[in-house]
């Protein structure tokens, strides 16, 4: 698997992955997190132009997106818990992987993690995919945030070197 980021003409595959994701939290007790078609194109098309969003490819196919950044989140300046340190950090967000592409979604992480060895990154309390893969890739639940934007809280997680 190779990480590169995002061009216009990924667009299409990842719209689908987005999609697929959508279907695989609702037929697994989620189907709450992203609804209403979030992330909408739009979101992602601004991921693109900022440099932010990555896609993860197999034999020149996508098979998982994400954004990444080392600038500081927002929403995770107040936390109802404690981050484990106040070092520089990266984020990861809207993190998923086609249907068929087991392994994806760690391979990203842990390349983000690659990039800066302290990482953050919260996920919906229905969302059960990643709450097994967050502590089984070194996590550690750190509390809980809100997401101004939206304003609904999201389960914190940190690793860090």
């Amino acid at each position: 698997m190779i990480i590169r980021k995002t061009t216009m003409a990924d667009l299409p595959a990842v719209m689908n992955i987005y999609a697929q994701a959508r279907q695989m939290m609702a037929e697994n007790g989620n189907p709450t997190q992203w609804s209403s078609g979030h992330p909408a194109q739009k979101i992602i098309e601004n991921d693109i132009t900022a440099g932010l969003s990555y896609v993860c490819t197999s034999d020149d196919k996508v098979v998982a997106v994400f954004y990444f950044t080392t600038t500081p989140d927002p929403n995770y300046a107040k936390i109802d818990g404690a981050w484990k340190n106040d070092e520089p950090y990266g984020v990861i967000h809207r993190i998923a992987r086609a249907r068929d592409a087991k392994g994806a979604g760690a391979f990203c992480i842990n390349w983000c993690f690659g990039q800066i060895p302290n990482i953050r990154i919260d996920t919906h309390k229905d969302n059960a995919s990643m709450l097994k893969l967050l502590p089984n890739l070194g996590f550690e639940y750190c509390g809980i945030i809100w997401l101004a934007e939206i304003n609904e809280e999201r389960m914190a997680f940190q690793k860090k070197e």
